[in-house]
């Protein structure tokens, strides 16, 4: 892991001074055109039977950028993208960067009232839908600003995403400053409402040289993207990181282990970010020997631990494959973290050092540093933190504090500088790698006839990690499971839906304040050690 690199102080968002890498790009459209420039004919995207160089691919982001500009979108208009995983989203997202336009990437696993809020808050003027998700898609009288829908694939009243690309392309780039906001990634909170976080030019290109410098990423690397392109890990590891190296993106539409064993193995994988439950499938459900994965080198991952089990059956099956942590969030553009390969298994718990330019942290609940090794709430600062949320002074005010990032997790730092991330402060459940933060679905679970109360804990699952549970205080002939889960599938993304419940008649138990005692239910439950 190289981490000797130029760094100096500077000043960015008005008032805040942080390390920044001294040579960069200038902003996020100029990272693909240094690749075009420096790789024309390198293979940029592979998806299916689709291979774009370089030089293709630019030309294509060129003919999107202006089939955009004559609908009316141009600098600092919101454009949202309720794409899946393929070439549209990652021509589009370059596209309004070449516009000096804002996407606003949107969950398909989301529901129409998450997507109206995002569509809503963020003021997007225009919506660029695959056909088979417009039903997610609020009608036009509840998005009054949204003046153009853009559908991939046949949908009445849509226009044509294919039109869209026919025009002559757009070469020349709106000028950008870096602290401007290119993407804004809603991530939920404690409060149950998304907020939006405000990426920028800065934030992403400081991101991405940080994964290429740390995990040594050059022009001959090549990753699969697996993991949601509409989450932070996907845009910033998956598609910025691999365009800032000049090397190529391999895209899947949803993991299944063999089928990602078979792309790794045809296409010379190099590089790989993921959650550990998807490490945890490929040794569960196919034998490694099988597929020729000699030029896998980088196995990123993130979200939770990698058990020590999986690490130990990965080196005996590919010696040549250093696993590395990232910790990080959408609040810090992606890693704030990066583990050394070679300190992993030693180091299984921890989440790593941090990447060049971050400062982390740990700090008592009076605001004041604690020593090294001992728990406290983990604070972040660093280029790559965002500025705040989309028009959203209240949760910037309780969120960040002279330019650090009150992450809402738990942890400490080690003598020797190693972070360790030990427990959530924000009351959240971590399944496979999506963060379902509970007062959310819990909002949902109360509306629902008969519900009482309800408390929504995590359930040990040796997969993904652990599951939805909730648990009910009900009365009992209003009430039916059946009815709950439906009213969840209409109003949350499938993986924050409960998979199991437990009903009671009696009151949930709550300490002398008040609240809910979520770790005696826990317990009661078997969930946790006595």
């Amino acid at each position: 892991m190289t981490t000797q690199v130029a760094l100096r102080r500077e000043l960015h968002y008005g008032n805040r001074v942080v390390a920044c890498h001294a040579e960069r790009p200038r902003n996020v459209h100029a990272m693909l055109a240094s690749a075009v420039a420096r790789h024309p004919r390198r293979q940029a995207l592979i998806c299916g039977e689709t291979r774009l160089s370089y030089a293709e691919l630019d030309d294509e982001v060129g003919r999107v950028a202006a089939g955009l500009a004559a609908l009316g979108v141009g600098q600092g208009d919101r454009v949202a993208m309720l794409l899946g995983n393929g070439v549209p989203f990652v021509v589009v997202t370059y596209a309004a960067a070449r516009l000096g336009a804002v996407t606003v990437p949107l969950s398909i696993r989301e529901q129409m009232p998450g997507i109206r809020h995002a569509l809503l808050n963020s003021e997007a003027i225009a919506l660029i839908v695959e056909a088979e998700f417009i039903d997610l898609v609020p009608p036009p009288d509840e998005t009054p600003n949204l003046s153009s829908r853009i559908a991939v694939g046949q949908a009445s009243g849509y226009l044509d995403y294919d039109r869209l690309r026919r025009t002559g392309p757009l070469a020349d780039a709106a000028d950008v400053s870096e602290d401007e906001v290119a993407t804004i990634l809603y991530t939920s909170g404690t409060t149950g409402v998304p907020k939006g976080a405000m990426l920028t030019g800065l934030g992403i290109v400081h991101s991405s040289i940080n994964f290429v410098t740390t995990m040594d990423l050059g022009p001959t690397d090549k990753t699969i993207v697996v993991v949601p392109m509409n989450h932070v890990t996907g845009l910033v590891a998956g598609i910025h990181t691999l365009i800032c190296a000049g090397g190529s993106i391999a895209i899947m539409r949803d993991f299944k282990a063999e089928r990602f064993l078979e792309c790794a193995a045809r296409e010379g994988m190099t590089c790989s970010l993921m959650v550990p439950a998807m490490y945890n499938l490929c040794l569960l459900q196919a034998n490694l020997s099988d597929y020729d994965l000699s030029a896998w080198r980088v196995g990123g991952y993130g979200g939770a631990p990698m058990p020590a089990a999986t690490i130990e059956r990965l080196a005996d099956a590919l010696p040549g494959l250093g696993l590395m942590n990232a910790y990080g969030a959408t609040e810090v553009t992606s890693p704030a973290t990066v583990m050394p390969s070679d300190q992993t298994a030693a180091r299984r718990l921890s989440v790593g050092l941090p990447v060049p330019g971050a400062e982390i942290c740990v700090m008592d609940e009076a605001g004041r540093e604690v020593p090294a090794g001992v728990d406290g709430e983990l604070w972040i600062r660093g280029a790559m933190v965002v500025p705040g949320y989309w028009r959203n002074p209240e949760a910037d005010a309780r969120e960040f504090s002279a330019g650090f990032w009150k992450s809402g997790d738990i942890g400490s730092v080690d003598e020797d500088g190693f972070v360790h991330v030990h427990d959530r402060k924000k009351d959240m459940i971590n399944r496979g790698g999506y963060k379902v933060f509970t007062a959310q679905v819990e909002s949902v679970l109360t509306a629902c006839p008969g519900v009482i109360e309800a408390a929504v804990v995590a359930k040990p699952c040796p997969i993904l990690g652990e599951r939805v549970h909730a648990v009910l205080s009900v009365n009992q002939d209003e009430a039916k499971q059946e009815a709950v889960s439906a009213q969840c599938a209409a109003q949350l993304a499938d993986y924050q839906c409960p998979e199991s419940y437990t009903f009671y008649q009696a009151p949930l138990p709550r300490n002398a304040n008040g609240k809910i005692l979520k770790r005696q239910i826990r317990q009661e439950l078997g969930f946790l050690d006595p």
